[in-house]
């Protein structure tokens, strides 16, 4: 595990309620895994809290205003190192970038909108642009928030009930959303935001299935997509335009219907490897533990274990080695990052995974390094002018469901 400074100088002058850092499950991580950002603090005293995850010490830099902020502000990182923060005030949406400025901190306000509801969308492939969905019934609007050159605008409107949204290369062009239309089943399509939000399908399983996007990797092509069209909402994956059939793996699917699992990170950088895409998940179950669970395609096993004492859960990042970095909060350390190598995890033969996770969660940074990540890419993903995605829909489901 690695421990990050807190930068304090004069920022201790804070209140002690201010200084104190309570762990929260919302940790947003920039799209290049350099900055990460979480609203800190316990009870009424929350303030916005930068991290910065790469370099041999990463450390956290509080960013703390006037007033408090509000439970469920919105903190999104740039990769210049601001915060974008987004409150909702009186039927408006205001946005700021916030950043260091000597002792204290600078805002910058760029510009609000005005609608009933507004999400902000996973940061894009850039790390300069931050871009926003409002979803409505019958039609959601998608606002490009930091990037433009007047503040917040507004991109394209999408007919029907959007929600989600993956990041289909690396250019912040292609954006999948989750679409419900005229209150039928909800199916993923993919956004061309440079043509004004030219709308195509992308994941349709079976005519009258439930098919959610979950993540996806532009290198290889993995796709993890949630569905009920197995008889029951299940996780399951693909490779995008290969034309192999989706599959619903057992080990993906907890016998318990009170434990939930989720995927929250996908390993880049195997362009010809998708079945050997380390996928990070967390696995929830009925008493509101948390565990950490790490598998891929090829192996059929889902490894778990306990994540490591005041894991911001559900939230951690692969880097371009195949170690997954897991944030830490506690007492001891309001700043740390736990690592896990993919070389421990999937070791082969009987060793038991249980100890190699406990050695690298508990005590040390991962050794074993999985292979550097291809320079070339997915050229279909990778070619925006020529690029259509293609709809990944097999039929029968026969034969889909297997042993893994």
């Amino acid at each position: 595990m690695t421990a990050c400074a807190i930068e304090s100088a004069a920022r201790d002058t804070a209140p002690e309620a201010i200084r104190t850092r309570a762990a929260s499950s919302a940790f947003t991580i920039t799209a290049n895994g350099a900055y990460g950002a979480r609203l800190a603090g316990a009870g009424e005293a929350l303030f916005p809290e930068r991290w910065t995850l790469r370099g041999s010490a990463p450390h956290a830099v509080p960013l703390p205003l006037a007033q408090p902020e509000e439970a469920g502000t919105d903190l999104q990182p740039l990769a210049d190192g601001r915060v974008l923060i987004r409150r909702a005030v009186a039927g408006r949406h205001l946005f700021s970038l916030l950043y260091p400025a000597g002792p204290g901190t600078g805002e910058l306000p760029i510009g609000g909108i005005e609608t009933p509801d507004l999400v902000l969308l996973p940061p894009a492939p850039d790390g300069r642009s931050v871009y926003a969905i409002a979803p409505g019934e019958r039609a959601s609007a998608i606002w490009l928030v930091v990037g433009g050159a007047f503040g917040p605008e507004q991109l394209a409107v999408v007919p029907g009930h959007c929600s989600g949204g993956v990041w289909l290369d690396r250019e912040g062009r292609m954006l999948a959303l989750d679409r419900r239309l005229d209150g039928g089943p909800c199916k993923s399509i993919a956004v061309d935001l440079r043509r004004g939000g030219e709308v195509m399908p992308l994941l349709q399983v079976a005519d009258g299935s439930e098919d959610r996007l979950l993540l996806a990797d532009v290198d290889s092509g993995l796709l993890l997509i949630r569905s009920d069209a197995p008889g029951r909402d299940r996780l399951g994956w693909g490779v995008w335009g290969s034309g192999l059939p989706i599959r619903f793996p057992k080990s993906l699917q907890p016998t318990d219907p009170a434990v939930s699992v989720t995927p929250f990170a996908l390993q880049s950088g195997r362009s010809l490897a998708p079945e050997r895409c380390a996928v990070a998940l967390c696995v929830r179950g009925g008493d509101g533990g948390a565990h950490l669970g790490v598998w891929r395609p090829e192996g059929r096993r889902l490894h778990q274990r306990p994540g490591p004492d005041g894991w911001l859960t559900g939230a951690g990042w692969w880097d371009p080695n195949g170690v997954l970095g897991l944030p830490v909060v506690t007492p001891a350390m309001p700043c740390a990052i736990a690592r896990i190598g993919t070389a421990s995890v999937f070791t082969d033969g009987r060793r038991t995974m249980v100890g190699a996770l406990d050695s690298d969660l508990r005590n040390a940074d991962a050794e074993g390094v999985a292979e550097a990540p291809s320079s070339t890419g997915r050229g279909a993903l990778g070619a925006p002018d020529g690029y259509r995605p293609i709809p990944l829909q097999q039929a029968p489901l026969g034969g889909r469901i297997g042993p893994g």
